[in-house]
């Protein structure tokens, strides 16, 4: 086989193409790369919890390129919408349990938006030398954007967090969620083109030698990058520990009918905490230093409701340890989802309230416009909750607890904040029981073991209905709760101080990638707007050429 150096070449840069069979109807010709893009987006799927098929995203993205490369802008945005249907319809099902296929369909249609402008721009991309640098670039400015609009944006389906059981995690703490995803989709392009490349130089007997190494780097340097950033992930106390207790009390049922029980769950949360407390005193564990609950585990407000004080003061005081409680508290008119810090002796002592709350859940977004729709969806958000402007870092024991509640885990600030304030661990306090046993669960709580990667902090997940889980500071669960049953979880866990790379450099890392994507797409821009002119003047020397022949004539 000869080896050359050459450029791309004419084959190239048509990219991929369907064999042609006689016979065969152009139609279905053409809806090969269709349906391939759509099952390319279900195998992205797979690969996300509870399925711990993780290698799966590299080889959806090398899918991927097949059907990207080369082909002109208008396919890719059309066969990249096909894929983030295929990815983001069965992702994102668990939005409908309890309102319906309608929101569901909704939500998916306009993330699918966000995924078919990345389609564009790869295809776009992938002319350019060394193309799976810039197309992986591409994919992670498109989930920028897609955290951070609409309605104050929807990361759900990074890349990142299909990869908790990965080799790639530890890239969590070189560059957070952006250089974890952009690690995965550039192995996965640079695979898609070590084959295209392969195959090529069977059947031309000549190997293009620049490319390959290219090719062979996209493949290699992300497993390397990650190898080399092990040395990053500890699970060493370096500012003591804490005997930490997550408490799950349960719901009386499933959905959005549970919160009509509002004074049933504070109830199940505080007979758990005194059934713990009955634990400790026969010494089947140990005594904890703090006790987390659950978000919405006293929707009853506590600074209203003498009751409901009485009975979180009682808990507290029964295991004798501050809890961290969620609460939905009304104040000024405004209702906030609040995290409540209770001491045994003095009561309510510091509070942190929710910064990132959820459109469409927690408030409703073009709210007449909706109620035109349809009514039931404005009468389940009947007021709007406020944000919270603070991060939270509640001093509990000896540890410095950062609060992270429930869809903030969703977003890299709301957790790389509390860090930055000062936490040592990090509690994400949740509710998942309107969604029933489906797998958003599973979903949120991979998010959090990514989060104690990228910031090298125990990570504690307590949750209404489950799955509620003490996961360590290098990813890793060490105990887990069962869906909606009533248990607690006590444990030794290391407090940490000291500051990962992610976390030093926070946004950093993701403008990189944004401004390399934008370098890309600027390269292709000049590149067609050089051709235009060329065409241009083309034209008119032939035209100069045809005049002078006409006067000469």
């Amino acid at each position: 086989m000869t080896v050359t150096a050459s450029p791309v070449s004419d084959q190239e840069q048509s990219g991929p193409r369907t064999a042609s069979t006689p016979g065969r109807p152009g139609k279905v010709r053409r809806l090969v790369p269709a349906a391939v893009a759509a099952l390319s987006g279900v195998l992205l799927y797979a690969s996300f919890p509870p399925r711990p098929l993780w290698w799966l995203a590299p080889l959806a993205f090398a899918v991927l390129g097949w059907v990207l490369r080369g082909r002109s802008w208008k396919a890719g945005l059309g066969l990249g919408y096909l894929f983030g249907l295929g990815f983001l319809l069965p992702l994102l099902v668990w939005t409908g349990v309890e309102v319906g296929p309608g929101p569901w369909v909704a939500l998916v249609a306009v993330e699918a938006v966000f995924v078919a402008l990345v389609g564009a721009g790869i295809a776009l991309v992938s002319r350019l030398p060394a193309w799976p640098l810039w197309a992986a670039a591409v994919w992670i400015a498109g989930e920028a954007a897609r955290a951070r609009a609409p309605f104050g944006g929807f990361p759900w389906g990074k890349i990142a967090f299909g990869q908790a059981d990965g080799i790639f995690l530890p890239l969590a703490a070189v560059g957070g969620t952006p250089v974890l995803g952009f690690a995965v989709v550039l192995c996965g392009f640079g695979l898609y083109d070590v084959a295209r490349l392969a195959g090529e130089g069977r059947r031309t007997g000549t190997l293009r030698r620049g490319a390959a190494l290219a090719a062979l780097i996209g493949v290699a340097a992300p497993v390397a990058g990650a190898l080399a950033a092990r040395s990053l992930v500890s699970d060493r106390a370096e500012d003591g520990t804490a005997t930490v207790a997550v408490v799950q009390g349960n719901v009386p049922r499933a959905g959005l009918e549970f919160n009509a029980q509002r004074r049933a769950v504070l109830d199940y949360h505080a007979r758990e905490t005194e059934r713990l407390a009955e634990r400790v005193r026969e010494g089947k564990v140990a005594r904890p230093d703090l006790v987390l609950w659950p978000e919405n585990s006293s929707d009853v407000d506590p600074f209203a409701d003498a009751d409901a004080a009485a009975v979180i003061e009682d808990a507290a005081q029964a295991i004798g340890a501050p809890i961290s409680v969620g609460g939905v508290v009304e104040r000024g008119g405004r209702l906030y989802n609040e995290q409540i810090l209770w001491d045994p002796a003095k009561g309510p002592v510091d509070t942190y309230d929710k910064r990132q709350v959820q459109p469409f859940g927690e408030y409703l977004p073009l709210r007449s416009l909706v109620g035109a729709i349809n009514k039931n969806w404005t009468s389940m958000v009947r007021q709007d909750f406020s944000r919270g402007h603070e991060p939270g870092v509640f001093t509990m024991a000896n540890a410095k607890v950062g609060l992270v509640t429930c869809y903030e885990a969703a977003f890299d600030w709301t957790v790389r904040s509390t860090v930055t304030d000062g936490a040592q661990m990090i509690s994400v306090p949740s509710n998942n029981a309107t969604f029933d046993r489906s797998e958003m669960t599973y979903q949120q709580l991979a998010m959090s073991r990514v989060r104690a990667v990228e910031h090298s902090r125990t990570v504690t997940v307590p949750v209404t209905s489950g799955v509620s889980a003490v996961i360590m500071p290098d990813g890793r669960i060490t105990q887990r709760t069962g869906m909606f049953v009533a248990d607690s979880l006590v444990q030794k866990v290391p407090l940490r101080s000291s500051r990962t790379p992610a976390t030093r450099l926070g946004t950093l890392p993701e403008l990189v990638l944004v401004l390399l994507a934008a370098g890309g797409l600027g390269q292709v821009a000049v590149s067609a707007a050089r051709s235009r002119r060329a065409r241009a003047s083309e034209g008119d020397a032939q035209g100069r050429g045809q005049e002078a022949t006409e006067q000469a004539g």
